[in-house]
């Protein structure tokens, strides 16, 4: 069965088409645009789910939402694939970095966004969030020195779940050449095939 995404443009649904590339699963787009002024998603959303937001995915009769529940959605589907390591410790990793993507990096960044955005005093403070965003980008540059994926020696979910944050990071937040490991990272995801394919699928995405 054919799995629906919709797809919001520059959004965390990206993640979702990179996913299902890589999963092989069959999916169908139905891409939406932003509104130009505000930059929200569009009313239209909501037909497919209350809170109007995107990543939502239809399979069948199910509707799923939220990208964290999505992808666990998805893992279950393909049997695993892509899902928590064997070994504990691995495992555990892949837990934390799941969930951490959205539960800890997500919000500074949005918040430097939303403050970028207001004249003069909002962007004044959001300078202040930024030494908790460069927090974060350290630990996230030390532990990529220290193995090739979030989880261990092989791409999961996790990677795939981190992969919004830290481009929104290089775009916004100061994401660069100082830290090596985090960029590299980035270019070898951007570099896989199921990757390209998800952009070619999802049409203009700013991040990559």
């Amino acid at each position: 069965m054919t799995i629906i995404v919709h797809h919001l443009e520059n959004s965390r649904s990206q993640r979702i088409l990179w996913m299902l590339e890589e999963l092989g699963l069959p999916y169908e787009v139905r891409r939406y645009a932003r509104d130009k002024a505000t930059m929200l998603a569009p009313p239209e959303l909501r037909q497919v789910h209350p809170l109007g937001k995107s990543p939502v995915i239809e399979d069948g009769d199910r509707v799923v939402a939220e990208t964290g529940a999505i992808v666990e959605y998805l893992v279950e589907k393909a049997d695993g694939r892509l899902g928590a390591p064997p070994h504990r410790d691995a495992a555990l990793r892949y837990r934390f970095w799941l969930h951490y993507a959205e539960g800890s990096l997500m919000p500074p960044l949005l918040v430097k966004l939303i403050l970028g955005r207001i004249p003069l005093i909002g962007k004044k403070a959001a300078t202040k969030i930024q030494p908790m965003i460069d927090r974060h980008l350290d630990y996230v540059e030390a532990e990529l020195a220290s193995r090739p994926w979030f989880a261990g020696d092989a791409i999961s979910a996790a990677d795939i779940m981190m992969s919004f944050p830290l481009e929104a990071a290089r775009s916004r937040a100061g994401l660069g050449a100082s830290r090596p490991a985090s960029t590299a990272w980035l270019a070898k995801i951007h570099a896989r095939p199921a990757y390209q394919a998800a952009l070619a699928a999802g049409g203009p995405y700013a991040y990559a």
